[in-house]
């Protein structure tokens, strides 16, 4: 089977994520769509699998096998998470919904690694421009303030925020560069403080629920083997 066929005939689910999704967007911003197809069982069963993750076919899309996104989801990798919470769903079917109703499954202080492990990555780029370049490149450190500020949030509550709501203009003052590179670093040293306290004190639960998502999983590959015999 063709892996464009997989997105095209076995999507589950189907969201916008970037900066239409974040609430970040502005007029030339590219529309960034994420999905999750279920590959039919008797393709397993072959020497050659099936793949794990798609490119395509539109511009800007990528989606994922449903078991390659949980095992992703479980391990709280910080942009499957965030596809899972998308405000802007533009497809879900049954499965979909089931997979959406796992959302706090998926959720543990795991996330406080994840998060802040990706969220360093990123801020160790940004100062290697500013030695190269002299400056950092303002969009990456919009969405670094982003994802700091999410991870806080989500670590405090227990839900993980997209839309960041009343933070837009403050961050698209940012990626515009008409914030001083001081205050921005000060800024994402802030919100990594308050992410670790936060950390100390989450509602979250230590693990995620493997059973529950492996049971999900396990009824889903019945069910595409149940369809093919009858």
């Amino acid at each position: 089977m063709h892996p464009e066929s997989l997105v095209r005939d076995h999507t589950i689910y189907a969201c916008v994520m970037g900066s239409r999704a974040f609430g970040l967007a502005t007029d030339g911003s590219d529309t960034d769509r994420r999905g999750v197809f279920v590959a039919p069982t008797p393709l397993f069963w072959r020497f050659d699998k099936p793949p794990t993750h798609v490119e395509g076919p539109a511009e800007e899309q990528f989606s994922w096998e449903l078991e390659r996104f949980c095992e992703l989801a479980l391990r709280a990798n910080p942009n499957i998470l965030e596809c899972l919470h998308s405000p802007l769903v533009e497809h879900v079917d049954d499965t979909g919904r089931e997979l959406l109703a796992l959302r706090g499954a998926f959720l543990s202080r795991q996330v406080h690694e994840t998060f802040t492990r990706y969220a360093l990555g990123q801020r160790k780029k940004l100062e290697a421009d500013i030695r190269v370049h002299g400056a950092p490149r303002w969009k990456h450190a919009m969405h670094l303030l982003r994802l700091l500020t999410s991870a806080r949030d989500l670590l405090r509550t227990g839900t993980l925020k997209i839309d960041v709501g009343d933070q837009r203009a403050p961050l698209l003052a940012v990626k515009h560069g008409e914030v001083p590179w001081p205050e921005v670093e000060s800024w994402m040293t802030r919100l990594a403080t308050e992410t670790d306290e936060a950390a100390t004190r989450t509602p979250l639960p230590a693990e995620p629920d493997h059973p529950r998502v492996q049971d999900f999983l396990i009824r889903v590959r019945r069910a595409s083997t149940d369809a093919l015999a009858g």
